[in-house]
């Protein structure tokens, strides 16, 4: 049903009487297109999700990110914008800590992932982060994907509903960002990140859901498929243990460790993997 409810426009289109939501303007009592995207209309209340673009960061967003840089008592995040992020010590961690005795990648090292929200916007795009929310939390193994931004709701669905199902057919830990960066981990994560990708590539179509589950049978019909297991984001964050914090896991193998140099990340279709989460 809610594929049926969308419909394509281009900018400029009229969409109807009703209240002007994201990616729409409003002109009297009318809602047009911004630009080429997928529209929606709810209790006269108009949406536009644009087909392309960059990710613009906006308070509450969560997103996957790369620790690029460590100064002094921040970390400053790569999160796939044009824009870097600040990720403060007292936003960080719930302990006291010294700085002055203390290394700070005992909790976040360089090149780790990491599943965070966004605090602050400012006019001139200082970005700071928080790691407060239960959600957030180090992600670790893995792979990451990167899709266009503007499909992430597409990609989450209604309530969750299509990366659910995504999760559910492959047995697989999934966090997709705001920022347009998803990570997957579990053993069928190729299939599951086929799934996002074809999910990115054929969201304008109707009958999306059933399409995705189709290909899914299809490609599960003879593997396995593990219990889910969703990993405590406390134990993540905070687990003392020093060499936790390493990303041993991307260090297994020279073609791992190439997957998540900063620029270089490919997808499944020849793109350089970026971020992926739980």
């Amino acid at each position: 049903m809610e594929d049926m409810k969308r419909r394509l426009v281009i900018p400029g289109e009229h969409l109807g009487q009703g209240r002007a939501g994201s990616g729409t303007y409003q002109e009297g009592d009318d809602a047009f297109s911004r630009f080429v995207g997928l529209a929606e209309e709810k209790s006269g209340f108009h949406i536009v999700i644009p087909l392309s673009g960059i990710y613009n960061p906006k308070r509450g967003d969560g997103v996957v990110g790369r620790v690029e840089e460590i100064i002094f008592s921040k970390w400053i995040i790569d999160i796939n914008s044009p824009y870097s992020a600040a990720l403060l010590l007292s936003d960080a961690v719930d302990e006291f800590i010294d700085i002055t005795k203390t290394d700070l990648t005992k909790y976040f090292n360089y090149g780790d992932l990491i599943f965070a929200e966004i605090t602050t916007v400012s006019k001139t795009k200082s970005i700071q982060l928080s790691m407060k929310d239960r959600r957030c939390r180090k992600l670790r193994g893995g792979r990451i994907i990167k899709v266009t931004p503007t499909k992430v709701p597409r990609i989450i669905g209604r309530k969750g509903s299509m990366v659910e199902m995504v999760k559910d057919m492959t047995g697989t830990q999934i966090v997709v960002g705001q920022n347009g960066l998803v990570w997957i981990k579990g053993e069928n994560e190729d299939v599951a990140a086929e799934a996002i990708l074809s999910i990115e590539e054929k969201s304008h179509l109707s009958g999306l859901t059933e399409h995705i589950r189709a290909m899914l049978e299809e490609k599960m019909k003879n593997r396995t498929i593990p219990p889910r297991r969703e990993e405590s984001d406390r134990e993540e964050r905070y687990e003392p243990r020093h060499d936790d914090f390493q990303r041993d896991e991307f260090r297994q193998e020279p073609r791992e460790r190439g997957e998540f140099q900063r620029d270089e990340f490919k997808d499944d279709r020849g793109r350089e993997d970026r971020f992926g989460g739980a």
